[in-house]
């Protein structure tokens, strides 16, 4: 008798074995399984499924799954780390930027399937004519990085001599802006012969800036620039909305002329120059307000609401940013200011005529410990403390 409950009880156990593994193994296939149709390869299906990946590898039950005491602690200890790199490369912390990107290019090319024959339908790679300003300038930059790193976008602006006065159409001043023209041109000029790699790094990255990245200043704000702004110009959402029940025609004619838009205002301080990069845009108010409610946010410095409309806070690269938002500010803005004191020298910053008498006068008067004022206009390097070199 007592054998037959043994038995029983040997066999349920056995069942609920097999069932457990049939469900583990059900729930294993419908991560792997993508149904493939004409949109898989787009970017946003992509992002969605970034984004479901990390977030079941974050969330996932390690004791559930069975794993000796080795592998379960070397699964939690990625574990950790991944939660550490995504809290992390909010904050602007370029290594943690590129653990993500590792992954984000590693669960693509393994689980995902992109290949050679299906990454154009993200990017159009292989008609040019199709590629956006934003396609090429991503581009421009990665195979720029692989000579100049961080000095990439100083490289191109000096290459091909962009941070200079110029005159755009419908402007009655000339403006140092960068164009979509410009940038086209440049990308023709360049002829790149991109690699499958090169590509697949090309459109993790265009993935995480819309996940975790700073949308389209993701890398502009890595570079060793003087600073990066959005949101700063441009019609804001709420007056276009405004006017949009008052005077139609004045809507009609403002998006036919195209007038640039609060999302559309992306601009660098470069060598004391603030130049608008008009080929770039975030696309919408929400990515603009998504950007600016991430970028400020090391060591918690506490939330911005309608009641608190701005921070000030700095970056874990020591960058010092300003955000604010409605109803303190017409929209939401942003400004990054990078302080470059270690490369800038009293040469580089002071360039009219007897500037060497003006230096050998700062050297000495440092030296002798005298008060000097710093006056300015925004943008004329101010904050670079250029004295303080010697």
């Amino acid at each position: 008798m007592f054998g037959n409950y043994v038995l029983i009880f040997v066999i349920v156990a056995l069942l609920i074995t097999v069932v457990m593994y049939k469900i583990k193994q059900n729930k294993e296939e419908e991560v792997k399984a993508i149904e493939v149709d004409d949109k898989t390869y787009t970017l946003d299906k992509m992002v969605k499924f970034v984004k479901k990946r990390l977030d079941e590898i974050t969330k996932i039950n390690l004791y559930d799954i069975g794993l000796s005491e080795e592998e379960l602690n070397r699964r939690k200890s990625k574990k950790y780390e991944l939660k550490k790199a995504l809290k992390g490369c909010t904050y602007g912390d370029v290594n943690d930027k590129k653990y993500v990107k590792e992954l984000i290019y590693d669960l693509l090319s393994k689980e995902y399937g992109v290949d050679e024959t299906n990454i154009s339908k993200a990017i159009p790679f292989d008609t040019p004519s199709l590629l956006t300003p934003q396609d090429k300038f991503d581009i421009i930059i990665h195979e720029y990085k692989k000579n100049f790193a961080y000095e990439a976008l100083t490289e191109m602006i000096k290459k091909y001599n962009l941070a200079v006065l110029k005159y755009v159409s419908g402007d009655s001043k000339p403006c140092y802006v960068i164009t979509p023209d410009e940038i086209s041109d440049i990308y023709e000029q360049e002829n790149f012969e991109l690699a499958f790699n090169d590509k697949l790094e090309v459109v993790v990255q265009r993935i995480y800036q819309q996940y975790k990245g700073y949308s389209s200043i993701d890398e502009v704000r890595d570079m060793n620039i003087d600073g990066v702004s959005g949101g700063v110009s441009g019609l804001p959402e709420s007056f276009l909305s405004q006017v949009a029940q008052t005077d139609s025609d004045y809507l009609k004619q403002a998006l036919e002329a195209k007038v640039p838009r609060a999302c559309d205002s992306i601009w660098i301080f470069f060598q004391g120059k603030s130049i608008r990069l008009a080929f770039l845009s975030f696309g919408s108010e929400s990515e603009l307000k998504r950007v600016c409610q991430n970028i400020y946010k090391y060591n918690n410095p506490g939330q911005l609401s309608d009641t608190n409309g701005y921070k000030i806070n700095e970056m874990k690269d020591g960058s010092r940013v300003v955000v604010v938002r409605p109803s303190m500010s017409e929209t939401w803005a942003f400004f990054v200011r990078k302080f470059d004191v270690k490369r800038a020298t009293l040469e580089q910053i002071v360039k009219f005529d007897g500037k060497e008498e003006t230096i050998e006068l700062l050297k000495y008067l440092v030296k002798g410990a005298r008060i000097i004022a710093l006056t300015g206009e925004q943008g004329c390097r101010k904050n670079n403390n250029a004295y303080g070199n010697d």
